[in-house]
């Protein structure tokens, strides 16, 4: 009889264990979304900082992810960035890169194919995010705004 108790003492911490495992496993998993959607936010921000600051009239997107970090078309560089992230997901670095039409890289995104945990209130520039089956859908690109002035008039 004390050995049927023992096992099934035994047979309850296992399955304690498991579902600690199980929770702490999820939050990690929660952190690193959160750390995707933060380092996402910081390197959009800088390819937009990259092609604002462009000299001259015509406005070019980074050429590489290395640039946002050295922008040597200026007499002193100028640094978007402070350092390439890792994927916050894939825990490696390398993203996927989102090209513009004139050539350059106005955007990025994770190569995980994970579901996400996350699908509803993103902020304002993400909250296409809600419909996406999966974290390489999150495309953190910058879109440059229409500027007014040169739009016609009636």
């Amino acid at each position: 009889m004390a050995l049927i108790g023992a096992l099934f003492v035994i047979l309850l911490m296992g399955l304690a264990l498991a579902e600690a495992g199980n929770r702490w496993s999820n939050m990690q998993r929660r952190e690193r979304e959160q750390e995707l959607l933060k380092v996402g936010d910081t390197i959009r921000k800088a390819i937009g900082s990259y092609y604002n600051l462009s000299p001259g009239m015509v406005k070019q997107f980074p050429p590489t992810l290395e640039s946002l970090l050295k922008d040597d078309r200026f007499p002193n560089p100028q640094r978007h960035l402070r350092k390439l992230y890792i994927d916050p997901v894939t825990q490696r670095e390398g993203w996927g890169l989102l090209y513009a039409p004139s050539g350059g890289i106005m955007g990025i995104y994770s190569l995980s194919g994970g579901r996400p945990f996350k699908t509803r209130n993103f902020p304002a520039p993400y909250q296409d995010f809600e419909k996406k089956k999966a974290y390489i859908d999150w495309i953190f690109a910058y879109m440059p705004e229409m500027d007014n002035s040169t739009m016609p008039t009636e």
